[in-house]
Order: C-alpha cells, then sequence, then structure tokens
C-alpha cells in the first residue's frame, strides 16, 4: 500500500511564489507555481504505487488530473500539516512537495524504495528537503521540526536517525523559490511545461 503525497497550494495570484514577484508579476508567478505542479503530478502518476494523494491549501482546479486524490490541508505549521499528510498512508509513503517540476518518476519511485532503509531523504539546497519517505509513517517524526530555515533539512535528518532510522539519501534538488530558483531549474529540465513557460515569459520581460 504506498503511497506518494504531494503537499501543495492551489496556484492563486498572490498566495503563491510570492518571492518570484521581485521578477514576475503574481499572475504570472501563479502561472509558474501551476506548470510546477502539473509537472510534478504528472512525474506522479507515471510513478509505480497505489495511491497518489495531493494534500492541497486551497480549492482544486483542472490542473488536477485523473487519478489524483484530493485532501485538505489542516490548519497549523507547516511541520504539523506534513505530520498530518503522512498520517494518511497506511503503508510506505513519500512527501514531496511543489517546488521540484525537474523531478522525475524515476526519482519517486528511488524514494519509494526502502531496501535497507527506513527512511529516504531528498536534501535541498537551500538546507531544507525536497522528499522524505518512510517504510512506516509516523507522524510524530515530523513534529517539532522548525521549517523553512537553513538548518530545516539538518534538523529533520537528525530526527530520523535519533529515532533509529537507516536512512538512505535521494539526490539534492533545487527547490524553485526566487527567480534564480527558476532559472536554474528550467535550464535542467528543459523539456518540463514549467520551463516552457518560464522560457516565453522571460523572452518577454527581456
Amino acid at each position: 500500500m504506498s503511497t506518494l503525497l504531494v503537499i501543495a497550494k492551489a496556484p492563486v495570484p498572490g498566495r503563491v511564489k510570492t518571492r518570484l514577484t521581485t521578477r514576475f508579476t503574481p499572475e504570472q508567478a501563479a502561472g509558474l507555481a501551476r506548470a510546477a505542479l502539473e509537472d510534478t503530478l504528472a512525474a506522479v502518476l507515471a510513478t509505480p504505487c497505489t495511491r497518489r494523494v495531493l494534500v492541497l491549501d486551497g480549492r482544486p482546479g483542472p490542473w488536477v488530473p485523473p487519478g489524483v486524490e484530493v485532501v485538505p490541508q489542516c490548519a497549523g505549521g507547516l511541520d504539523v500539516r506534513l505530520a498530518a499528510a503522512f498520517a494518511l498512508a497506511e503503508g510506505p509513503a513519500l512527501l514531496i512537495g511543489m517546488d521540484t517540476p525537474q523531478v522525475t518518476p524515476d526519482l519517486l519511485a528511488a524514494g519509494l524504495d526502502f531496501t535497507g532503509a527506513d527512511a529516504r531523504y531528498g536534501p535541498a539546497d537551500d538546507g531544507g528537503f525536497w522528499a522524505l519517505g518512510l517504510a512506516a509513517p509516523d507522524p510524530a517524526l515530523l513534529l517539532g521540526v522548525p521549517m523553512s530555515v537553513p538548518h530545516t533539512g539538518e534538523v529533520q535528518r537528525r530526527r530520523l536517525t535519533a529515532a533509529g532510522l537507516a536512512v538512505r539519501d535521494l539526490p539534492e534538488l533545487c527547490d524553485v523559490d526566487t527567480p534564480a530558483d527558476a532559472e536554474q531549474v528550467a535550464a535542467a529540465a528543459p523539456g518540463t511545461r514549467f520551463a516552457a513557460l518560464h522560457c516565453g515569459m522571460c523572452a518577454v520581460t527581456r
């Protein structure tokens, strides 16, 4: 009963990717967020698993493809919301966000492979993490971890090892938070919706 969990915000202008608005309009930033989410969900659909769940802050739209279950996010800090997402799983689970449109089915499948491991950990280059997999999900492993700070990933990984879990790392990825991140990710994944939209926007703004 493997589960892929995606935690995300609905791509509404002014509510998502606000750090991109130093270069793009709120509408453009929301468009990039939608493209990133669509790329992510496409990779999720192409990954073998039992359940695919979008844990969403906001209302679902036409960007949710068939085959993806939508569950509303609970209230509380990000650690509480991530813990609640893992509570939805009845077996091995991998949780990712919407900030890595460069993710591939192969990477996600690796995150669900717990051979010789109790947890899979995907570091992000900003000090956070883009993926967390647990062979036996325990929401308590996330509660109290400080989120959105430079040492989030270090604290989360240490929490896993302190619990006696064998952890295998996934490749480090760049989260899309800033215009520089967006440029880096678009260049690294030129075949994505995100890259195509970013390229078009940059051509207009130059």
